[in-house]
């Protein structure tokens, strides 16, 4: 690797930046690109039917600006685009912007798209970089200034012919490769174009600085954009907009930083969908905005429905790492997560507070339209805390919390043994068999309880009778306690069954799935060595009996 035939990207002569200071208080002007920029990245680009679904959607999400295409590139982009303005399927507070290179015959085919449309912005562009002046193009600063402004021209000569006085335009300038342009001569190509549209305040034009491809780190740009507002001259008449790309990995960074440095517009796509590593994400960054306190002005209140017609239509795959929007974004392999985030949910359900605050979660999954089961997923790596969340958010059952290690542990060996993930459905399954479902040595088959009373002592006392099956083989037993546990307990320590230590009890009703059954922990020791035992039934005092034989047969087994 010759890290020595690269160049450092230079640094911005800026003093007294402003940026670093602020925050983000409002959502920018959003422009989604992904039936442009998106489409034509594509192996496979979309069809009119499919670019019509998802303009629906962008609709629907919230965009009022929505780069629909470059009319004049192919037979499909301009179909679709007359098929908007035709079929009237573009709202009322809904613009859409058209992309053309600076070519009288382009821009004509362009304007012929949109005849009949209410509002458009019409986007024109060139390369100002130096690398393409010098190694694409062949021509100079001037030469290129020029295409610059004969492509201005033609925009503005086009959008007066009287097919057009029913319509109204906005124009958009963006020279491609700015990142790779000095900024003094990207400032000077776009005062040119300025010079043709002549805007003010209440009739603006958008300048768009796009970093083509990422070439600094995000903290540069900023610096940029910064040097570009302070230098543009008649500002509150320029539109200013960012579209980043991804080659850095940073293209979110730059937006926002961009954004601080006094930008008004955001264009970008769908989960980032573009040009090698792609462009800025909005959905990454409007939820950011959104998990900060910042209303994006983009509803994305239904994620997964936005991702299934995303998916349909591109034929691409949102990663699972997505932020927000990916399957396992809302999910912790980690036990000790796991752990913060029970803990993090419980006391959220307990709070009265307005503020959403739970351990590893950024934002609500509820506002995406996500589900809490989505939270906490068990593998090998996963810890107690939460496996016991699942058993509780799934099934009802609230382990006591010295169960947790226990019952952690046979999981692991699940896990570990399978070599994957389980599922909470798999889970239960081995919660059963090992605490449940166990009837071997010993299987209560019937009992029955009476009451002692000691008038002279004033004693109450449990004589119980119980048929236990122990191997096969039905054996009767007695004994006396204070309640129906210890009295049974002593009936198998009596019969030489039991020579274990009781330890603990916990019981709770079992609302999930089991018409209000009762659930019960009965922890004992045997050999210094604790096992606890589990039992379910419609009567409390079964429920116990089984969990101490549920606990018994463990000690024989482990």
């Amino acid at each position: 690797m010759s890290y020595s035939k690269y160049v450092k990207y230079p640094t911005v002569k800026i003093e007294n930046r402003k940026w670093p200071d602020k925050q983000i208080e409002k959502a920018p002007i959003w422009c989604s690109v992904d039936l442009r920029d998106g489409n034509q990245s594509l192996p496979q680009p979309m069809n009119v039917d499919e670019k019509v679904k998802m303009f629906k959607m962008l609709v629907a999400i919230g965009f009022k600006e929505i780069e629909i295409g470059f009319p004049s590139a192919s037979e499909t982009e301009y179909e679709f685009t007359r098929k908007l303005i035709e079929d009237n399927l573009i709202p009322e507070d809904v613009t859409i912007q058209v992309l053309t290179q600076a070519r009288e015959h382009l821009v004509e085919r362009t304007f012929e798209a949109l005849k009949g449309v209410k509002k458009a912005i019409v986007h024109v562009y060139n390369s100002t970089s130096e690398l393409q002046r010098r190694v694409v193009f062949k021509k100079s600063k001037e030469e290129i200034k020029e295409l610059a402004i004969k492509g201005a021209e033609l925009v503005k000569k086009y959008s007066e012919y009287t097919e057009y006085t029913e319509s109204k335009f906005i124009f958009e300038y963006s020279p491609e490769s700015f990142t790779g342009t000095e900024l003094d001569y990207a400032l000077e190509v776009c005062e040119a174009v300025i010079q043709v549209w002549k805007p003010t305040k209440n009739n603006k034009v958008i300048i768009n600085l796009p970093s083509t491809v990422e070439m600094s780190t995000p903290n540069i740009y900023a610096d940029q954009i910064e040097w570009f507002c302070t230098h543009l001259s008649d500002r509150e008449s320029i539109i200013l907009s960012l579209h980043t790309h991804n080659d850095r990995g940073t293209c979110t960074a730059s937006s926002e930083l961009g954004l601080l440095a006094g930008a008004d517009r955001i264009e970008g796509t769908l989960f980032g969908n573009g040009e090698r590593t792609g462009n800025l994400d909005i959905v990454n960054m409007a939820l950011n905005m959104y998990s900060q306190g910042v209303d994006p002005r983009l509803d994305f209140s239904n994620l997964n429905e936005v991702v299934e017609i995303y998916e349909e239509c591109t034929k691409m795959v949102v990663h699972e790492r997505q932020p927000y929007a990916g399957k396992l974004v809302f999910t912790a392999f980690s036990g000790s997560h796991q752990d913060a985030i029970r803990k993090g949910l419980k006391a959220l359900s307990e709070s009265k507070s307005e503020y959403f605050e739970v351990p590893y979660l950024a934002i609500d999954p509820h506002d995406l339209g996500r589900e809490y089961e989505e939270v906490i997923r068990i593998n090998s790596q996963s810890g107690k805390g939460g496996t016991a969340y699942i058993m509780e958010s799934d099934f009802g059952f609230i382990l006591p919390k010295s169960m947790h290690p226990e019952f952690g542990k046979i999981i692991k060996q699940k896990s570990d043994s399978l070599g994957g993930e389980l599922t909470p459905e798999q889970i239960f399954k081995y919660f059963k068999e090992e605490y449940l479902e166990n009837r071997t040595p010993y299987y209560l088959r019937n009992y029955r309880i009476h009451s002692i009373q000691d008038i002279e002592k004033e004693e109450n006392k449990v004589d119980i009778e119980a048929i236990v099956a122990i191997n096969g083989k039905d054996t009767k037993i007695e004994g006396i306690g204070n309640g129906p546990v210890d009295a049974f307990f002593n009936a198998m320590h009596n019969n030489n069954y039991n020579g274990c230590k009781f330890i603990s009890y916990d019981e709770h009703a079992l609302n999930i799935g089991s018409h209000s059954k009762a659930v019960a922990y009965i922890q004992i020791e045997s050999k210094e060595k604790r096992y606890f035992g589990v039992g379910i039934s419609d009567n409390i005092d079964t429920a116990s009996l089984n969990a101490l034989v549920s606990a018994l047969n463990r000690t024989k087994l482990n």
